[in-house]
């Protein structure tokens, strides 16, 4: 790091290699929607940066903007990492994002409806029987029931990556229960504590009603008529590591956070216990697995769920969002089918593509996979947050021969994709600016409309060198603009 607190920022040589950079066409030459945040920078000595980044780092402290790391003894509490450099996506950028992932949700939604109904699809030879039934978070005791409004998935995370030449891909589907939004919605705070002029310059596409529109949306899918239907959210507890997310959503909204230990069913119906009384409950914005959800359905032990809960959903009481075995939909084997499923159900070529996958329980994928495990991402397809994956081109030759060992035992179990090398970014690192590989999670809200909040998390890789951006494995995040025209 200088030890020059007045040397500028800009003053390193910012390395573009080979990859896309979200902000320089070549050295020194911002994009032209970039210009603006460059000439801004260009007048910040390496003090001015440390000091607004001490002070978002406090600010998020104060607030508890914390996610916690489990290792084998205990769970540690962070500040999750923010960079004080935005991302900026034209609006003409974002309105092809935009169409791309609502064309997305909508056939997702009706793949959800059909798997658990008539099962047409698989009839009609467009998915593999077996990869949909053998996916772990297939939920039989969901066949035949129909979600309020013929929503499934209300509330999802898709992430997007570019490749060399800035072409945008579909790198997996949330739609159990997506993470990180408060983060989107705290950046954006803190971007306007630190550079609220630059801000100004900009035409940024506002995200502060995100929570009155996830309220919204919530309202819209309850099962019956009333004039303002109770929303709670269901939380795992204050250990969860999303404990923040919880609390901060519930807050925004001006509903109720709950635990299991707080409702009750009684004649199919959900109930929440408060000081009057017992108060009849609508939608549940759930953020507990579907394992632990209702121990008379799934797991017995689980001291989390509610009692009774999915009866109550059979029948047509109560609406949970995201609906019980929404993961069969996000399974990454699964995954693979969705541009078949946007040609089957809407008739429509996809939008946004898909990377690459191999399927292992494919044989001839599967030869494939194994011949050249020195090139290709392999995972796991019920992991995440960077777990049970293996980038071949950083692995060492034990680590691919114990994976290829992994991947001969349960073929069902992995996927494989050709290693997409991510877009870079600028990012403010140890006092100077360097290239670290980013994603993108919009969030998109599916009730009687679909909507998107223009921007969503971007995800960094603060690691030098890494293409993981999970938080759990030492990513960050920057606040994402999308500009207004």
């Amino acid at each position: 790091m200088p030890e020059d607190g007045n040397i500028p920022v800009l003053h390193n040589r910012y390395e573009l290699n080979q990859f896309f950079d979200e902000m320089f066409i070549a050295p020194n030459q911002p994009r032209p929607h970039y210009q603006t945040l460059h000439e801004r920078f260009s007048t910040l000595s390496v003090h001015d940066m440390n000091e607004k980044a001490r002070a978002a780092d406090i600010s998020f402290l104060y607030q508890g903007i914390t996610f916690t790391v489990y290792n084998e003894d205990e769970g540690i509490e962070r500040i999750f990492p923010f960079d004080l450099i935005p991302r900026i996506i034209p609006h003409r950028e974002w309105d092809l994002l935009e169409r791309g992932l609502t064309q997305r949700v909508l056939a997702l939604n009706q793949f959800l409806h059909d798997v658990y109904h008539d099962q047409r699809i698989i009839k009609d030879k467009r998915i593999p029987q077996e990869l949909v039934f053998g996916a772990s978070n297939f939920r039989r005791e969901m066949m035949g029931i129909t979600a309020p409004r013929n929503v499934y998935a209300h509330i999802i995370g898709t992430d997007l990556i570019r490749d060399d030449d800035g072409n945008y891909f579909v790198l997996e589907d949330n739609l159990r229960s997506p993470s990180g939004v408060s983060y989107m919605l705290e950046n954006r705070q803190a971007m306007k504590r630190s550079f609220p002029r630059l801000f100004e310059q900009y035409g940024v596409a506002p995200i502060d009603h995100y929570p009155q529109e996830l309220l919204e949306m919530l309202r819209s899918v309850a099962p019956r008529e009333v004039p303002e239907p109770t929303v709670v959210l269901l939380t795992p507890g204050v250990y969860n590591s999303a404990y923040f997310e919880h609390s901060f959503l519930a807050r925004q909204m001006g509903i109720e956070i709950v635990e299991g230990r707080d409702l009750v069913c009684h004649d199919n119906r959900v109930y929440t216990r408060t000081t009057h009384g017992l108060q009849r409950v609508d939608v549940i914005y759930r953020r507990i697995d579907d394992d632990f959800i209702d121990p008379l359905a799934f797991k017995q032990n689980s001291l989390l769920g509610v009692p009774g809960l999915l009866n109550a959903y059979r029948t047509g009481n109560v609406t949970l969002a995201n609906a019980v075995g929404t993961g069969v939909a996000d399974d990454k084997a699964v995954y693979a089918f969705v541009p078949e499923m946007i040609r089957y159900y809407l008739g429509e070529e996809p939008i946004l593509n898909n990377v690459p996958t191999y399927l292992a329980i494919n044989e001839k994928d599967r030869e494939y996979i194994l011949a050249n495990l020195d090139t290709l991402v392999v995972k796991a397809v019920n992991e995440s947050g960077g777990y049970g994956m293996l980038i071949g081109m950083h692995a060492s030759q034990a680590e691919r021969d114990a994976f290829a060992e992994k991947v001969r035992a349960n073929p069902r179990n992995f996927i494989a994709q050709p290693t997409i090398s991510l877009s870079r970014h600028p990012t403010y690192v140890e006092g100077e600016l360097r290239g670290c590989h980013v994603d993108l999670r919009p969030y998109i809200l599916c009730g009687e409309k679909v909507k998107l909040v223009p921007g969503g998390l971007t995800r960094v890789a603060l690691r030098a060198g890494s293409l993981v951006v999970n938080s759990s494995q030492g990513g960050g995040s920057k606040d994402t603009w999308v500009l207004v025209d």
